[in-house]
């Protein structure tokens, strides 16, 4: 790809990104804790050595960055040989299908109600909606493997955090990352270590507020800098302002989220001042 393109050759710079979607894969069905991550992470670990050494042979000029989509939830039952002894699957009773098949039993509605994150199926007319979901909410929040339920228009109504996001609240945030085209009709937090996934072939999903699903490490690298391990609050749209800073692309702070990330070492800076 870099020699076809003839990409770092020309008088801008050009941007290069890889999506390498096996770890995800693996995490996913597997889990982020035994020999198949062991293995996935060995292989990556030598493919992308392989892919900086061509790019070392050109003498082209490059940066890199290393991140993640979101981390990671072992599977439960190797966790509780960890010792965690409250890890476990996701009971019926607080699954969109098991929550309801009761709501449809009581209610003398046809299944599905729920499809999918917690939608409200086309077959509950919308005139129920709101007895769907006080029944959803009450039946979920006995549930001991639930930490919190809240109907969408709660979380629309919370408002938008601000700060460190490490100082966030649970609510705070689902309504960070709440879509009002995209995200369900009920937002069900899970306990901690307990996997959405009832299917012993897989493991996690998507959407854990929780610190091991929403934690994921940055790394920035290019020739020459020194190593440093940093634990300071950062976000993923930090990366494209920092980016811009290393090539002195000016970026209106005021038209996007993320903030540029002081990633040199010593007391200079690469963030405008």
């Amino acid at each position: 790809m870099t020699e076809q393109l003839q990409l770092g050759r020309g008088p801008a710079t050009d941007l290069l990104a890889i999506s390498l979607s096996a770890t995800d894969f693996v995490g996913h069905r597997y889990g982020s804790g035994g020999p198949e991550m062991c293995l996935q992470l060995m292989t990556l670990d030598t493919d992308l050595a392989s892919f900086f050494n061509v790019l070392d042979e050109t003498g082209i000029d490059y940066a890199v960055v290393l991140t993640a989509d979101h981390g990671g939830l072992d599977v439960p039952e190797r966790l509780r040989l960890k010792g965690i002894a409250d890890a476990a699957r996701v009971e019926p009773g607080a699954t969109p299908a098991g929550v309801g098949k009761e709501i449809a039993s009581r209610l003398g509605l046809a299944e599905p109600v729920f499809t999918g994150d917690w939608y409200i199926t086309p077959s509950v007319p919308e005139e129920r909606h709101a007895e769907v979901l006080a029944l959803a909410g009450k039946l979920l929040s006995v549930h001991p493997q639930v930490h919190g339920v809240h109907t969408a228009a709660e979380v629309a109504a919370h408002p938008m955090p601000e700060g460190p996001p490490s100082d966030w609240s649970i609510l705070d945030r689902l309504r960070a990352s709440y879509r009002p085209d995209r995200s369900g009709d009920l937002l069900v937090v899970l306990k901690p270590h307990i996997s959405p996934s009832a299917n012993p072939d897989s493991t996690g999903t998507h959407g854990s507020p929780w610190d091991y699903d929403r934690k994921v490490p940055i790394l920035f690298w290019w020739q020459g800098i020194a190593p440093e391990d940093r634990r300071e609050d950062a976000m993923t749209v930090d990366i494209m302002p920092t980016l811009a800073s290393l090539i002195g692309l000016p970026v209106p702070t005021d038209g996007i989220d993320g903030r540029c990330l002081d990633i040199l070492t010593g007391p200079e800076t690469n963030c405008p001042r």
